[in-house]
């Protein structure tokens, strides 16, 4: 049976581990550096202000995760959530494990009673779009620009 949880420090290798296999296969993008990886984890770990990290595991096995970092809302003066990255391993796909990561995620920003929470993905990313909108999520009419 699947577990979802919230990432604790004994997950920092094995979280590493997943999170470069959905920056390498999934993004496509530059492996970043073990160090850089498990810093990171870390810094989410020990800064709750920054962020959390919920993960799925199966038989002790780490199979997914999702990232959420905290900003804040000008309009209600509130935090904000942001879903950055929400990662199935291909072999546990189909079995609601990412459904089940969006949820925790909202009941977390529920719970703290953010102003909100937003999911980013590419607009090339169409299961993660068909989930969001699975999720009664609403696409934002604003654009964004990435700068460097």
């Amino acid at each position: 049976m699947v577990v979802i949880r919230q990432a604790v420090e004994t997950d920092r290798e094995r979280l590493a581990t997943l999170m470069q296999e959905y920056i390498v296969k999934f993004c496509e993008q530059p492996a970043p550096s073990r160090k850089a990886l498990t810093l990171h984890i870390k810094r989410l770990l020990n800064n709750p202000s920054y962020g959390i990290q919920f993960v799925a595991e199966l038989e002790g096995k780490l199979v997914g995760f999702a990232t959420v970092y905290l900003s804040w809302s000008t309009y209600y003066f509130k935090e904000t959530a942001i879903l950055k990255d929400l990662y199935v391993s291909p072999l546990n796909r189909g079995n609601k494990i990412g459904e089940r990561l969006f949820k925790i995620c909202l009941a977390y920003s529920q719970k703290y009673e953010f102003a909100g929470m937003t999911a980013e993905c590419s607009s090339e990313n169409k299961v993660a779009q068909n989930l969001y909108q699975k999720m009664n999520g609403k696409e934002n009419a604003g654009v964004q620009y990435r700068f460097f």
